[in-house]
């Protein structure tokens, strides 16, 4: 145990409320003190910090499934980080852990705030597939939707940190995986190193048609991403008591007015669809056997842990704004010290 560490630190904090899609003035990069870990405390410097969609609703003052971010402080969001300062045994310096104080340099509390993780796989991929995202992807595949083998699964935003992992669980389960993404380049890294069965560029055409083409008998599972125009596809394309697990609504994230519904809701009476929301925290006593099961499927490869990588915490914001128009492939994670 030491209390030896840095002193001084950066951090991001939310400024102003965004009105539609942020812009870097709602932002401020700001240098603070860092006290030594007091009883019970350790000391963490951030190597890789998340950045998330979730993350666009906790700008917003709407009352929500999180609080708010609050103004003139700093942003939270997953972590991972080493040890540099302890008071605790379980804490050693040079540990790597995972923790929530995101959009800074340096994080300090609670050792029970911060989980010690092993090194099997990089640093970054405890962010990704195998952290929330990873998590978010199994629960919402496996227990929301229910999916079962020799299913065909519809996966919207599917080359992203979420949806790239839903598809490869798909296929590992003895599936059929079906995703959208917004470039032909994205599409052919679905199709190709992925081992989608089909993908598609919904900028290239109506999603409703381009998905029935590549899916002409429907479909038994919507894994939704995206919302708007793909949820109201899927509805469509979705067969007698299909399932849709709604993880995120994107297109809508940064809309000013509420979006227009899918117009065929009454396609869910017909077809006694079952539509379920999905929060990862819900699906925390899911975390041991997720790990137990994708972990060496990371660490050997047979799951592709795609990243798109930022680097220096001066950019992170930067980052964000890309996730928010999709710039990246797969999971999207700033590198503190670029």
């Amino acid at each position: 145990m030491t209390q030896h560490g840095p002193t001084t630190g950066r951090e991001w904090r939310l400024v102003s409320r965004p009105q539609g899609m942020p812009v870097p003035t709602d932002f401020e990069l700001v240098e603070v003190e860092v006290p030594p870990p007091a009883a019970g405390e350790v000391l963490v410097r951030n190597l890789f910090l998340s950045v998330d969609p979730y993350m666009r609703g906790r700008m917003s003052e709407a009352k929500s499934y999180a609080a708010p971010y609050e103004l003139g402080k700093v942003m939270y969001g997953g972590a991972v980080g080493e040890v540099v300062a302890s008071t605790v045994d379980t804490h050693r310096v040079g540990d790597l852990v995972l923790h929530q104080q995101a959009w800074r340099d340096v994080a300090a509390g609670p050792a029970k705030e911060f989980k010690v993780v092993d090194r099997l796989v990089p640093p970054s991929q405890y962010l990704g597939a195998l952290g929330m995202p990873g998590l978010t992807a199994y629960a919402g595949l496996l227990r929301v939707a229910g999916f079962q083998p020799g299913e065909t699964v519809f996966v919207s935003g599917a080359a992203g940190a979420v949806g790239s992992l839903v598809g490869q669980l798909v296929k590992a389960h003895g599936g059929t995986a079906i995703g959208s993404a917004g470039s032909a380049e994205k599409v052919a890294w679905l199709t190709g190193e992925l081992g989608f069965d089909a993908a598609f560029d919904y900028k290239a055409g109506p999603v409703a048609d381009q998905l029935a083409a590549a899916a002409p008998d429907g479909i038994d599972v919507y894994f939704d991403n995206v919302g708007g125009e793909h949820l109201e596809a899927a509805i469509g394309a979705l067969k007698v008591h299909g399932r849709a697990a709604i993880c995120g609504m994107i297109s809508a994230y940064n809309a000013t007015t509420p979006p227009a519904a899918p117009r065929n809701l009454m396609q869910v009476v017909g077809k006694r669809l079952r539509i379920e929301g999905l929060l990862v925290w819900d699906h925390h006593d899911l975390e041991d056997e997720f790990l137990a099961e994708v972990g060496p499927m990371v660490a050997d490869g047979r799951i592709v842990a795609q990243e798109t990588v930022v680097d220096g915490l001066e950019h992170a914001v930067d980052a964000f704004l890309g996730l928010l128009v999709g710039s990246n492939t797969g999971k999207m994670v700033v590198r503190v010290e670029g």
